[in-house]
């Protein structure tokens, strides 16, 4: 039984995230993913300067003039979103935390894609693979994915990117847009993340915490990692520990970076306390730009 507190944050994520696609939204989606290819609609008859590689030799014998023929986009795409619930998505210093967030962008990439007949599916991950929701279209699918992300216990607290990684590349057996929905605290998975881009359309969502970038002068503090459990106490009321700490941050968010851009993998940043929307909208813009 899901509790009624439950419902009520999914029936909001569901009437703020499709406000959204409507408002902002929907058009710069369907404008960066127009589908994995094109299928045959029709033939007509051959015009000079048409590409000789169309023409239908079956029904040109047939009629005795040349007859080309004629495709269409397959606008029908699967969108993947492969959520990282480890113990540090637990964590948020401002409202919400990390794991809401990514319920709340996986629900206004669903709605979006819904709203274009495109199919989604999900995949949970910490140490391993912990669910898996097949790709299905409609509305009531997206809430059974919000539900999910939301309601989920994870019986892990690690983060093994690997292991979804290679995952994802055994059982996605058709090209698929897949957003990668972490705050990437891992390491050794550049080999099973380029693999996976070779046949997908890749989009890491990143999700950074402030406090993840610096530490406030608030004295003795201790520090607990969620995915191992160790504390460490450290002297925030310290400059030295301070800009030491904001160094190795600093280091650690542009290895990720340079790593995602020698892939040519595109990769967005989401603050734990902004707005998610302007930072996806301006990286649709990019990639239409691109292409």
């Amino acid at each position: 039984m899901i509790p009624k507190e439950l419902l009520k944050k999914i029936r909001h994520i569901e009437i703020h995230t499709t406000r959204l696609v409507n408002d902002l939204f929907g058009g710069e989606y369907l404008s960066v993913f127009k589908g994995q290819g094109m299928e045959f609609a029709d033939v007509r008859e051959y015009i000079p300067g048409d590409d000789i590689r169309t023409i239908d030799w079956n029904v040109t014998a047939r009629s005795q003039h040349p007859f080309v023929k004629k495709f269409v986009e397959e606008r029908e795409m699967t969108v993947f979103f492969a959520v990282d619930m480890s113990g540090s998505q637990q964590f948020g210093s401002a409202e919400k935390l990390k794991a809401e967030i990514a319920a709340e962008i996986t629900a206004l990439l669903s709605f979006a894609a819904v709203k274009n007949h495109d199919k989604v599916g999900l995949m949970i991950f910490t140490d391993g693979v912990e669910k898996f929701v097949p790709v299905k279209k409609g509305r009531m699918h997206v809430l059974r994915v919000i539900r999910e992300i939301l309601y989920y216990k994870p019986r892990q607290k690690g983060t093994n990117l690997v292991s979804a990684l290679d995952y994802l590349n055994r059982v996605l057996r058709r090209t698929a847009v897949v957003f990668l929905i972490s705050d990437f605290l891992d390491q050794g998975y550049e080999k099973a993340l380029k693999i996976l881009s070779r046949r997908h359309d890749v989009i890491g969502i990143h999700l950074v915490d402030r406090l993840e970038k610096s530490l406030p002068k608030a004295g003795l503090l201790w520090l607990r990692d969620p995915e191992t459990g160790l504390r460490k106490l450290i002297d925030s009321s310290s400059g030295h520990v301070r800009r030491f700490y904001e160094k190795a941050m600093k280091n650690r968010q542009e290895a990720l970076a340079a790593m995602f851009k020698s892939l040519k993998i595109d990769r967005i940043e989401i603050p734990t306390e902004g707005d998610y929307v302007d930072p996806i909208i301006r990286l649709f813009k990019a990639r239409e730009r691109r292409s």
